[in-house]
């Protein structure tokens, strides 16, 4: 029996344009921490080694403070790991993995095929040693394996058949693998690259971990599809195996601390804001929270200046709240009554009624922004003069 952790995609390096210099230096901190509590849960469930299934570097170019925190982070993990190159970071000629040879506890899987990891042990590795592969990797890795009674795990990285839109013939032959895993030729794949935590087939044991930290928007607007609907997560896997017959066991644990969301609304009247205000207050971790979000409706004077006011206060709180432009479709539309209470007079309320006009249609779905700001901060001064 063995037990060990399976995760992927750390992507040490990545970069997110929505977050201010402050915000990143955060995330990327926090990224580097989902990789201690990697070692955490070795220790805590006794497992005996991780396997890193691909993309461990956002690309083979890092900065040396990036690159040295890092390979610091990998040294201090209590067990060994075992990394796969992945399309980010492929086994080129100038590798960011020539780094790592000088840490004791890390082996770079660095040729397709097995890897002793201990007496009744293999894992089988499928790297990529170019940016793109032209065929299965872990079709090719396997493919001069028999069945054994050693507990034997294939490492790879790569979009697997009919779990996906891609049509290319790199794409991962998942039916081979379940026959590998019937056989004894294989007792567990861990796979990279998808990064929701994942399982895939019918066997239970061909999973995706998932990133241990967030990367990407989980979509919560309604019938929306797609994105990162479960990471943040690492897999503690242990396998039993007599003879050829092995049982499986997988444990999805959370390691991340960030939550990235994409968040959208329909406004009619101030009620709605007062809702979609509420929404966003109740995060907790506001400071670890990226939102990404879309209001499509009609709103009046009061209620406009009331959410451009409330979202204006919130907007540095979070890591990240910035709107989606073009899912966004906000028409400003003041009523009679609302005009007609205005203290303006003359030339003011002119200008007013022409802001309001071109606010609302300028042939754009979501009228003027910048007459609607007009009109916004005319608002405001009329109120401030009341």
């Amino acid at each position: 029996m063995v037990t060990f952790i399976h995760t992927s995609d750390f992507q040490i390096g990545m970069t997110r344009k929505f977050l201010s210099a402050e915000a990143q230096s955060r995330f990327s901190d926090a990224r580097l921490r989902a990789v201690e509590k990697l070692g955490e849960l070795a220790t805590e469930h006794g497992a005996e080694f991780i396997v890193v299934a691909g993309d461990v570097f956002e690309h083979n170019s890092l900065s040396k403070e990036t690159l040295g925190r890092a390979l610091e982070t990998l040294r201090k993990l209590p067990v060994p790991v075992y990394l796969l190159p992945g399309n980010h970071d492929p086994l080129v000629a100038d590798s960011i993995f020539a780094r790592t040879k000088d840490i004791d506890n890390v082996t770079v899987l660095d040729c397709a095929g097995p890897f002793t990891v201990r007496e009744g042990v293999e894992i089988v590795a499928a790297p990529l040693v170019t940016k793109h592969a032209n065929e299965d990797l872990c079709a090719r890795a396997i493919r001069d394996l028999g069945p054994t009674e050693n507990v034997r795990i294939l490492v790879g990285h790569g979009q697997v058949e009919g779990y996906g839109d891609e049509d290319t013939e790199a794409l991962i032959d998942l039916g081979k693998l379940e026959r590998a895993l019937i056989d004894g030729t294989l007792d567990y794949v861990a796979l990279g690259d998808t990064h929701s935590t994942q399982a895939l087939g019918s066997s239970e044991r061909v999973w995706f971990s998932g990133s241990p930290e967030t990367t990407d928007y989980f979509d919560r607007s309604p019938g929306a599809k797609g994105g990162e609907v479960d990471s943040g997560n690492a897999l503690v896997v242990s396998v039993d195996k007599q003879k050829l017959v092995s049982t499986v066991q997988v444990e999805r644990v959370p390691t991340g601390a960030w939550t990235f969301e994409a968040l959208s609304w329909d406004v009619a009247d101030e009620a709605d804001v007062d809702r979609l205000v509420e929404e966003l207050k109740a995060y907790r971790d506001k400071d670890r929270t990226v939102i990404k979000y879309a209001i499509a409706g009609t709103l009046g004077l009061e209620a406009t200046q009331k959410l451009e006011r409330e979202l204006a206060e919130l907007e540095p709180v979070f890591a990240a709240l910035y709107p989606h432009e073009r899912l966004t479709s906000l028409h400003l539309a003041p009523n009679d009554a609302e005009l007609e209470q205005l203290p303006l007079a003359g030339y003011a309320r002119d200008a007013m009624h022409e802001l309001v006009a071109q606010a609302a249609s300028n042939g754009d779905a979501a009228g003027d922004p910048t007459a609607r700001d007009a009109v916004n901060l005319l608002f405001r001064l009329s109120k401030e003069a009341e």
